[in-house]
């Protein structure tokens, strides 16, 4: 490990080159693997794909038992009287929350539902203060936006501010460069006299909405953690704004991802914050704020304070919803564009696991087994994404199709059989998923009509088709053009 940190720190170049072609190299190799494999060395490829068959098993079962254990203990802390629970702190209402929220040319209606929840808040919106960091290239219109928003909204929380981005040479256009400048200024323009030890700061969407308990909570798990200064709170993130509103496969695609936030929620060795998320205005300035040279903001941050903490920082749950948009665009095929580049953008992640890697080699002080878990979690997830589907899809077709000698082994008549098998028993999964997310819904429409009502349970049935268009599609899109060089910009997904 000496030497190779040496080699790490003596040719950074060349390493964050190396680096940002693995991704691609990997996905592209073990996509490919089952087509040449096969013509070759196709047992191999055949316990390639049962492996990859019983490990799809596994996480679907997984995700399934942890959801359904996530969604009681989310449907308890709605329950719950939080400011009952905070009033055991004799000096709870020391706590300031920062909220910063990045937009650009965002709609004014999607800001004003955004602030019209914050005012619904049980914790006192006077110690609530929110600033709306616009990008100065918007122009005009984000001025007339935050005169609108700042009349209307401006004396119900204890600040409401308005600052505007400008473009900096260095800095790469989007929610992290944004968000470290919306913060630098709200901490300004705050109170002195309130200590940084008694504020949080959080970086929320501009078309997320927190559950009305959510900052009560959030002070209650604040001052009860001795550990808050080295602490990341997450909320359970849905897709259900608009849920009713969108096309099935985006409505399919949001139900997924929805209860897949819940499931996460209970893997804290894997629990990384994501889109909307709160933590302590000390820690953020004891790592310099949120980096402007990168475009995945919330993995970044992340791994930037783990280092920073010696390996000491966590992501707490909390277990209340923060409702978000679906994608959506004016029309059916600007929607289905809209959710392929938000994928794509999120698939695009996986720029920063160069530097989550040189900071694994270069971290000394960090415990090894339990930054190698981190790294290797993130890694996993992110080199896998665009390999999932095609595995457990045509994986298995390939070896007897493309090898007539191996289909006249017992492996190759059983390898179909088998496959489909372990594929059709993740299939339970599936039904615990629809379950949980029809259960968490927001009510549907009262117009709703009775066809769309008898066949909105089978638009799951769109999943094989849309795990190809918006999950493998756009990862491998977003790694190939990591390894070629060709950087992603932040695309801000459009509101309708």
């Amino acid at each position: 490990m000496f030497h190779i940190r040496n080699y790490v720190r003596r040719h950074p170049v060349k390493t964050q080159r190396f680096l940002e072609i693995l991704p691609g190299f990997v996905s592209w190799s073990l996509i490919l693997f089952p087509f040449w494999g096969s013509l070759v060395m196709p047992t191999i490829v055949a316990y390639y794909i049962i492996t990859f068959s019983v490990y799809w098993l596994y996480r679907s079962a997984s995700m399934a038992l942890l959801a359904v254990i996530a969604h009681y203990r989310i449907k308890a802390s709605m329950r719950n009287d939080w400011m009952k629970d905070l009033e055991k702190f004799p000096d709870w209402k020391k706590i300031h929350h920062i909220i910063v929220i990045p937009t650009y040319k965002e709609p004014v209606h999607i800001l004003k539902e955004t602030l019209e929840k914050l005012a619904t808040q049980t914790f006192p919106v006077k110690n609530i203060h929110i600033m709306l960091s616009f990008e100065d290239r918007e122009g005009e219109e984000a001025r007339e936006k935050s005169k609108v928003l700042e009349n209307e909204f401006g004396k119900i929380f204890g600040n409401l501010w308005a600052t505007f981005h400008p473009d900096i040479p260095g800095e790469v256009k989007g929610k992290s460069s944004n968000t470290a400048w919306g913060a630098r200024a709200a901490r300004k323009l705050l109170d002195p006299n309130i200590l940084t030890e008694d504020i949080t700061i959080s970086s929320e969407d501009a078309d997320a909405r927190f559950h009305s308990s959510y900052f009560a909570a959030l002070t209650y798990e604040y001052l009860h953690n001795p550990h808050r200064f080295d602490r990341i709170w997450q909320g359970s993130i849905r897709f259900y704004n608009n849920i009713w509103r969108v096309p099935a496969p985006v409505r399919v695609l949001a139900s997924i991802f929805s209860v897949t936030q819940m499931f996460i929620l209970m893997r804290q060795d894997r629990l990384i914050n994501f889109s909307t998320y709160s933590t302590s205005m000390k820690l953020i300035e004891d790592i310099g704020y949120w980096d402007t040279n990168v475009v995945p903001e919330d993995y970044h941050l992340f791994f930037k304070a783990y280092f920073a903490r010696k390996g000491k920082l966590e992501v707490e749950p909390i277990f209340l919803p923060i409702l978000a948009d679906a994608a959506e665009a004016k029309g059916f095929w600007a929607t289905m564009t809209n959710q392929y580049e938000q994928i794509k953008r999120w698939a695009w992640g996986v720029s920063d696991d160069a530097y989550i890697i040189k900071q694994w080699i270069l971290a000394e002080n960090v415990p090894f087994w339990d930054k190698t878990i981190r790294v290797l979690k993130t890694v996993e997830d992110h080199f896998l994404w665009p390999v999932n589907w095609f595995a457990i899809t045509v994986g298995a077709l390939l070896p007897p199709l493309l090898n007539q000698q191996f289909n006249r082994t017992v492996i190759g008549k059983t390898l179909p059989q088998v496959s489909s098998a372990l594929l059709t028993m993740s299939l339970v999964s599936l039904i615990a998923i629809f379950l949980i997310d029809a259960a968490s819904r927001p009510p549907r429409p009262k117009d709703t009509s009775i066809f769309a009502r008898i066949f909105q349970p089978f638009e799951f049935l769109l999943l094989p088709i849309l795990g190809f268009f918006f999950s493998a599609l756009p990862g491998i899109d977003a790694h190939t053009r990591l390894m070629l060089g060709k950087y992603m910009e932040y695309r801000v997904t459009e509101k309708v």
